[in-house]
């Protein structure tokens, strides 16, 4: 059943019903993945999922249904179902189907391109292959792995809304092990592309990264200049990034709540969120109830300048949504996701940063992100590991530390930013940053 068909059986269902305020969420989505180990193909999937989400407004209350299996008479029970399921919603805050955006952008991400099975596991196996060639140190337990997805959304509505995306990324993992006079040590490395030319040198990194962790020493306690690289201060981020929801606020659980225009950040910190971001494969122009998405700052050069609200939030704050407006698959309810969420970086180059550092230590992992962090309070109590800085250079290895401190103190003791952002890997959602220097965080050696 196409989904032109799909919007006829649910539209005619609701007129039968007296329906006048509904919506109708449509998600479809594939994927293949190959895994290698010890030079062979280890694991391969393919999967294709999907499902429609009606919500419908009745005497002011939501009601919401979801169904996997679209033929018409299945259509036709979704709405009858979320009809009835609004009676028993205690909640009486009314629902919103959004009516539309007078203007939604273009994205600018390219088309997605899946890729095919045979392609993958010849690439998989390639980048092992590079693994074991980049050291004699690496062993077995080194393994690379390729993924390809593509996601359709589309949304219609009785307010005449009808909206779709098609999004797709494609990636490559290598995991290098290695082993120097019996000490273990791993590290990896992720890129997306398509081709073996975005995929050249990564497995090569993921194996010197590991080597350069062999004979890690230890760390006085003490109170240090610290420089969180790229991908650990992008994971801190993300692990505190439920403080900028306005749902968050109004409940009581975030700090955030009421500070817009405060200084909450060094000036050199600014917190952007763009979801169509250069670079960035999975770009959206609409948010999960209809709204136009757009770029805005967050924390502009110290100063905070806005929550991420959904309709439901901004109405009760009395202010404009930011379009950021979620869903956990097409069956989750609505919540607030920000996009491509990230620290921007400055004309700093990594090796200046080192130099203003002078000494110090240099994160380069962060363990227990979930549970050594306190997101309402924003205390964090994290096991680590890195390097020395030295002279204004990355030194000695170091590990098994503990930095402990408190996010909002260390964004206004942020000194300074490096000028390359790094974006993870992820959905409608990632997070990126560059090597932030901080003034004093302390250290339990």
């Amino acid at each position: 059943m196409d989904f032109n068909a799909i919007k006829k059986a649910v539209a005619d269902t609701a007129s039968k019903l007296g329906l006048s305020e509904y919506e109708l969420y449509y998600v479809q989505d594939s994927s293949v993945s190959a895994e290698t180990l010890k030079h062979e193909i280890s694991a391969l999937s393919s999967a294709v999922s999907g499902g429609v989400c009606f919500r419908c407004v009745v005497d002011g209350k939501m009601g919401y249904a979801s169904s996997e299996l679209m033929d018409p008479d299945e259509m036709e029970a979704l709405v009858i179902r979320a009809a009835s399921n609004a009676k028993y919603v205690e909640s009486d805050d009314g629902g919103i189907i959004f009516a539309g955006s007078e203007k939604y952008e273009k994205t600018n991400a390219p088309e997605p391109k899946v890729m095919e099975l045979s392609e993958m596991k010849a690439m998989a196996l390639e980048i092992e292959n590079e693994l074991y060639e980049a050291s004699d140190k690496v062993i077995d337990g080194s393994n690379a792995g390729l993924g390809s997805s593509e996601m359709w959304i589309r949304i219609f509505n009785s307010h005449g809304l009808d909206l779709e995306n098609h999004v797709g990324r494609n990636y490559a993992v290598a995991y290098g092990v290695v082993n120097v006079d019996g000490e273990v040590r791993n590290d990896y490395e992720i890129v997306e592309g398509d081709s073996k030319e975005a995929f050249e040198g990564m497995a090569k990194r993921a194996v010197d990264s590991a080597l350069s962790q062999i004979g890690a020493g230890s760390v006085e306690t003490g109170t240090y200049k610290v420089i969180i690289n790229k991908k650990q201060m992008a994971s801190l981020l993300s692990a505190f990034s439920s403080i900028f929801s306005a749902k968050n606020a109004q409940n009581g659980l975030s700090l955030l709540k009421g500070k817009e225009g405060e200084v909450i950040a060094s000036e050199c910190v600014t917190i952007t969120d763009d979801p169509f971001r250069q670079g960035y494969a999975i770009q959206t122009h609409f948010d999960a109830e209809g709204v136009a998405t757009y770029r805005k700052n967050v924390v502009e050069k110290g100063v905070f300048k806005t929550l991420l609200y959904n309709l439901a939030t901004a109405k009760k704050a009395g202010v404009e949504t930011t379009g950021n407006a979620s869903k956990m698959g097409y069956a989750g309810s609505v919540e607030i996701s920000p996009y491509c969420f990230c620290i921007e970086g400055s004309d700093i180059t990594e090796d200046e940063l080192f130099e203003m550092a002078g000494e110090g230590v240099f994160v380069t992992d962060l363990k227990g992100l979930h549970a050594g962090i306190n997101a309402v309070t924003g205390d964090f109590s994290l096991e680590s590991s890195g390097f020395m800085i030295e002279n204004g250079k990355k030194g000695r290895p170091v590990k098994s530390f503990t930095i402990a401190g408190n996010f909002f103190e260390l964004l206004k003791n942020i000194e300074a930013v490096s000028n390359e952002v790094k974006i993870g890997l992820g959905g409608f959602t990632s997070f990126g940053a560059p090597c932030v220097l901080v003034r004093s965080i302390s250290i339990a050696g």
